[in-house]
């Protein structure tokens, strides 16, 4: 049976989205409800697999990594072992923030944090062009992050219940 959440289930959902390490007391006050059922509430929020995990965000420039690259990355054929053995290996390097299986003109999107065009090279040169089965790179830099946000928006949470 599917757990229906309701306007507080909501409202811890936000709050926890915008700081994770909030008190229960704090955030008990910030839902209006006392802190034993807030903290129900919130581990009840994680059993159901609502809340993936807690992290700290750090600021890409102040530990050295200013340079986002945006990659697209089109391999020779779109079978099942090919598509899994590219996903694997970009699995374990650190520097692939993201990468996701695109529709349309490339097969992959990746972000990929550096240092500087140096560091890029190298992953490049090192890394991505010696896995076989890729047919065309593209590369794009970031010039300016315009907006970035980790706080999925909630207002369709209540609405598509019952």
């Amino acid at each position: 049976m599917a757990y229906l959440l309701d306007a507080i289930d909501k409202k811890i959902l936000e709050i926890l989205q915008q700081d994770a390490t909030i008190p229960n007391i704090e955030l008990a006050e910030k839902v209006c409800l006392s802190p034993s059922p807030c903290s129900r509430r919130v581990k009840n929020l994680n059993e159901q697999g609502f809340i993936k995990r807690a992290v700290t965000l750090l600021e890409p420039e102040k530990v050295g990594l200013p340079v986002s690259v945006f990659i697209q990355v089109t391999l020779n054929h779109q079978v099942k072992k090919e598509l899994q053995d590219f996903e694997s290996v970009i699995g374990q390097w650190p520097e692939v923030m993201e990468c996701y299986l695109m529709t349309g003109d490339f097969d992959y999107l990746l972000r990929v944090v550096v240092p500087n065009l140096q560091a890029y090279q190298e992953f490049l040169d090192k890394k991505l062009t010696e896995l076989p089965g890729i047919d065309h790179i593209k590369s794009s830099f970031s010039l300016k992050q315009v907006r970035y946000r980790t706080e999925l928006p909630l207002d369709q949470l209540l609405d598509n219940q019952g």
